[in-house]
Parts: structure tokens; C-alpha cells; sequence
């Protein structure tokens, strides 16, 4: 699904630091997020072995905290991409399953090569952007061209340095809360007169 099928949704792709970096703040975002109430769903990567981090992937549910393994073993001399699609897939259909559920926000660890080609969390993006959620997510350099296909002007590209400031993500989260409250007024007023 192309976000310039959809209607008008909230992204941000945050850039600029070390992704285990991003992994943290998005991780702390989610926390933040549901302190102050809402309801967050969606997944953060992370690695079970910190000598080897691309050897031992996991994704992690923000929503109940379930893991997904996404590397597999595939023994100490391969050099082939260890990644374990149906991990992915599973953790995808979570995070669908939860946004059909009800949530206020969706996090997403990433927008890489397995998204880019339909695969990975794409259909998670599709689900949010859908449902006109607010979605952030983390984006590399690599990517970008990819991405601009896929979120199109729907989306903000900021910088880690900027998102780490204090109270950023709440400032934001109300953003949000405000435009699609206006646009939802807007949307009931031009029903109400005839012109939806």
C-alpha cells in the first residue's frame, strides 16, 4: 500500500543517530507515551547477544511485551543475511492485530530493505496509515528513496538530536491529537451541510 492512496496521516522517521540508538528512544517514547495514558502499539528492535547484535534480532511488542525473534541460526561461518522472514511475519500480525484492537499511536522499529519491497512491518505501516494513526519510525540514509516512494509528503524526517529534546514526543503526540481533531470536525460540518 502506497501512503499516497490514503488519506492524510502522521509520520515521523527519525534519522541521524546509531539505529540501537533510535531502538532506545523509541523505546522510551512508547513508555512516555503510555504513562500519560495512551494507548501504544507496535515493535522495537533489539539484540540478545551485544557481542554479536546482527547474530541475535528480536523485535519486542510494545502492546504486551511478547518477543519475536527475527535472526536465525544459521551456524558461525555462514556470512548469508541471517534474517528469519517468518519472525517478521509474525510480528507484523500482531501489530495488526493490536491496531485493529484499538491504539492511539503505532511504533515501528524500522522502514528497511524488507519493507521497501513489500515485505517485513509494510503491512503494519499499511494498517496505521489506514487507520490514520500517528506512526513513527526510524528510516537510514540508504533507505530514503525507497521511503519517499512509500510515505510520499506524508512524512517527517527528523533528527535524533531534535526528537531527544525533553518533551518532544508529548509536544508532538498533541500535535497530532489536534490536527486530527480539527479534521474530523471539519469532515462531520461538510457531511452535515452536504458537501461529504
Amino acid at each position: 500500500m502506497d501512503v499516497a492512496d490514503v488519506g492524510t496521516c502522521q509520520i515521523v522517521a527519525l534519522q541521524g543517530a546509531a539505529s540501537s540508538v533510535i531502538q532506545e528512544m523509541l523505546g522510551d517514547f512508547a513508555t512516555r507515551l503510555a504513562d500519560n495514558g495512551l494507548r501504544v502499539s507496535g515493535v522495537i528492535e533489539s539484540s540478545a547477544d551485544k557481542a554479536r547484535p546482527c547474530k541475535a534480532m528480536m523485535l519486542r511488542s510494545l502492546d504486551d511485551g511478547r518477543v519475536f525473534a527475527i535472526s536465525q541460526d544459521l551456524g558461525p561461518e555462514s556470512q548469508a543475511c541471517n534474517l528469519d522472514p517468518e519472525g517478521l511475519v509474525l510480528a507484523c500480525a500482531a501489530v495488526q492485530q493490536s491496531i485493529s484492537r484499538g491504539t492511539d499511536i503505532v511504533i515501528l522499529s524500522k522502514f528497511g530493505k524488507q519493507e521497501a519491497a513489500g515485505g517485513g512491518l509494510a503491512d503494519a505501516f499499511g494498517s496505521a496509515i489506514a487507520a490514520g494513526l500517528p506512526v513513527i519510525t526510524a528510516v537510514s540514509p540508504a533507505m530514503m528513496d525507497a521511503w519517499t516512494r512509500f510515505a510520499g509528503a506524508f512524512a517527517e524526517h527528523v533528527d535524533a538530536d531534535i526528537a531527544r529534546r525533553p518533551g518532544w514526543i508529548e509536544a508532538r503526540y498533541g500535535r497530532w491529537v489536534t490536527s486530527r481533531a480539527t479534521r474530523d470536525m471539519v469532515g462531520s460540518q461538510r457531511e452535515r451541510i452536504g458537501m461529504g
